[in-house]
């Protein structure tokens, strides 16, 4: 083995290290969070009080607040959160735009258009509704997406990262504007709901809403995972990864609806939660580089730790009362976005 051979092999060990720790350090993060939030509420369970709980010897009182009301909205949180920030770095990788993300390009307000509708002609309280919103959300998300890249395609160009940012602000500007007219048209009670879910308040926290999302995730992160290397050579570039043999434009449809598909049912439960699919890819890849086989996994991670956060401190923050997750997400990810906005500028 000559010199630069050893130099090579050394600095791939080196680089592995680093992912496996930062793999280990991000799992080991979610823990902490979700700990911190089994034992953070309105009402005090101390850590014992939590762990006699879990292993069956807590009261009545207790148990209620752990598997009934705390456990399903952890659950949901983290599945959010991975969800969300998985499907922005699929557009972020099928696009090549660092600005990507479902709620800025409107994928979340067509999905959440058709949450509003049903809500209008089916009311809030059907047993049904937890598993058919995911798949209503579905629809309306899908033909956000099919909108958005019939006008930003163009033939022998394929997707502009800037055109598709426009295009999408201007589909989700009149998603946006159709909402609010239907808003005005709904009962006291459709409309508090509306108001919660727009606000990202993570309303389905019960096990129905974790086993509603839950077969998403399990069919579409691994299938996401098992394409990484095809979003590899789709960052390089159309020109290139046609040389190397791929079919771009189908590949690049099936990630999109694979995206779609993630981002929909993910607000479908927790309501409307922007910029998950914003920061997680960024700080992933800040930590591991851009080579999506580990950049996906620590985002998946990343995001599920960014909402489980941010629902924890939503939940303590002005008790009794609470903040939507989603605007506190907001409030962490506006200023990031606006950064984000101003150095690409430079």
């Amino acid at each position: 083995m000559t010199e630069l051979q050893k130099k090579n092999e050394a600095y791939r060990r080196k680089i592995a290290i680093r992912n496996t720790t930062v793999v280990i350090g991000c799992a080991v993060l979610l823990i902490i969070s979700f700990i911190i939030s089994m034992n953070t509420g309105y009402t005090k369970l101390s850590p014992l009080d939590t762990l006699r709980t879990l292993f069956g010897g807590g009261t009545d009182k207790e148990n209620l607040i752990l598997f009934d009301f705390r456990l399903p909205r952890i659950a949901v949180s983290v599945l959010v959160g991975a969800g969300l920030a998985l499907s922005g770095c699929i557009i972020q990788g099928i696009s090549r735009n660092a600005l990507a993300d479902p709620g800025l390009l409107g994928i979340n307000a067509g999905a959440g258009l058709m949450v509003i509708l049903y809500v209008m002609f089916f009311g809030t309280q059907s047993f049904l509704s937890v598993f058919t919103l995911p798949f209503l959300a579905l629809a309306g998300a899908g033909v956000t997406a099919v909108l958005i890249y019939g006008l930003t395609f163009k033939r022998g160009e394929g997707i502009a990262p800037m055109r598709l940012i426009l295009t999408g602000v201007a589909v989700q500007s009149g998603i946006s504007a159709l909402t609010t007219l239907l808003v005005v048209r709904l009962d006291e009670t459709q409309f508090d709901f509306v108001a919660a879910w727009q606000a990202g308040s993570i309303w389905g926290s019960n096990w129905k809403f974790v086993l509603a999302l839950l077969p998403w995730l399990i069919l579409l992160i691994p299938y996401v995972l098992y394409k990484a290397r095809i979003l590899d050579v789709l960052n390089l570039g159309d020109h290139v990864a046609y040389s190397l043999g791929a079919s771009v434009e189908k590949e690049r449809r099936r990630l999109l609806a694979a995206s779609v598909a993630l981002a929909a049912s993910c607000v479908a439960v927790s309501g409307s939660i922007s910029f998950v699919g914003l920061i997680a890819p960024h700080l992933a890849r800040r930590l591991v580089g851009p080579k999506h086989g580990v950049l996906l996994p620590v985002c998946t991670l990343t995001g599920a730790v960014l909402v489980s956060a941010a629902d924890t401190v939503a939940r303590v923050i002005v008790q009794p009362s609470e903040i939507p997750t989603g605007i506190m997400v907001a409030i962490i990810g506006a200023p990031y976005f606006l950064y984000l906005l101003a150095k690409n500028r430079q």
